[in-house]
């Protein structure tokens, strides 16, 4: 879903988006910066980092891709702010994805910060970016597809599409696993975690109560929504978890959501109901397809979709994204009793 429908934070950082450009370093507000990082090869082009101030130093919530780029403009934005690189004290990561964790490692080493992640993507980081594990990921990876009905003359080149960007994640382990709830021990914030899985399934965001501030990482975006996708990594159902997560958030007292990408914005009950509705208009678009057909693969439920481009101009990389996040509404769908699955090669769905 590409559609704003929330106030902007900051006209100036929503223009930069709009117009592909490349946002400023901004003082968000007292002791809070915003720091874009570029990222390669990416329509999202940067990931808004950011920088609170600490008595004697600075945590920064993610980090960016591990790319010389990436971390100059990290060194440069912390300067902007009045710091270096070795001022960082703590690192958040709110996910284990390339742009927001592939350089923790790099600045752990140059400043001696912590790392902090949630449990659940932590235990995951070995098989997603461990050069020894990562074969077997793309084995189940195309096991996943074969069952979904990718033709067979794409499934190497879908199941392998993730392995060129681990070379943007320097491996880091988590100095500290950081649990839902968790009150984080930042001095003169009062930060607390807010474990948002279905993104991925250790996704954090970030809460300030008294500042009324969401760091939001890739939950709540102001115009398009996460991917929430079936993977062999993710939650058996993680549609369901997402949904349940975002109602959760949207029952915050937030002023203010800070997001890892796009731009900062206002009314977040709105947004996470905008989102909610999207997701339920899917649900019904794909039963739609299902109930037209009689057994029907998952692939081919997703080429039958509305996307933002006609399916014939999807790069094949992204296609395995949609038929990913398919298949996470399908399992909703299931698991609701509203559709049913006969499994095989492919597997198949009808009408419950």
């Amino acid at each position: 879903m590409r559609r704003e429908t929330v106030t902007p934070a900051s006209e100036a950082q929503r223009e930069a988006w709009r117009s592909g450009g490349f946002p400023e370093v901004e003082r968000v507000r007292p002791g809070v910066w915003s720091i874009p990082v570029p990222i390669p090869i990416n329509p999202l082009r940067y990931v808004l980092v950011y920088a609170l101030e600490l008595p004697g130093g600075v945590a920064i919530v993610d980090a960016g891709w591990d790319t010389d780029e990436a971390y100059g403009a990290l060194v440069a934005g912390l300067g902007v702010a009045g710091y270096e690189i070795t001022d960082v004290r703590a690192v958040l990561v709110t996910h284990m994805h390339p742009d927001h964790y592939g350089l923790a490692g790099r600045v752990r080493e140059a400043s001696g910060a912590w790392i902090g992640l949630h449990p659940a993507d932590a235990r995951l980081l070995a098989g997603r970016y461990d050069e020894s594990m990562v074969g077997d990921l793309v084995r189940r990876e195309r096991g996943l597809l074969a069952r979904s009905g990718v033709p067979e003359p794409s499934l190497d080149e879908l199941a392998g599409a993730s392995m060129m960007i681990r070379r943007f994640v320097s491996m880091a382990k988590p100095d500290r696993l950081i649990e839902d709830g968790e009150r984080l021990d930042l001095p003169g914030w009062d930060l607390r975690a807010v474990w948002t899985p279905g993104h991925s399934p250790g996704h954090l965001c970030f809460a300030e109560p008294e500042r009324r501030l969401l760091f939001s990482g890739d939950h709540v975006l102001p115009r398009i929504t996460p991917i929430v996708a079936v993977h062999p990594q993710s939650g058996p159902n993680p549609l369901a978890d997402y949904l349940e997560a975002l109602a959760a958030v949207g029952r915050l007292d937030v002023e203010e959501v800070l997001p890892a990408h796009e731009y900062r914005f206002l009314e977040l009950a709105g947004r996470v109901g905008d989102v909610i509705a999207h997701h339920h208009e899917r649900l019904a678009e794909i039963e739609a397809v299902v109930g037209a057909a009689d057994g029907i693969s998952c692939w081919e439920t997703a080429t039958r979709l509305t996307w933002s481009r006609p399916w014939e101009s999807i790069p094949s990389y992204m296609r395995r994204g949609a038929n990913n996040e398919t298949l996470a509404h399908l399992v909703w769908l299931e698991v609701a009793g509203r559709l049913r699955r006969v499994a095989g090669e492919p597997d198949l769905w009808f009408p419950a």
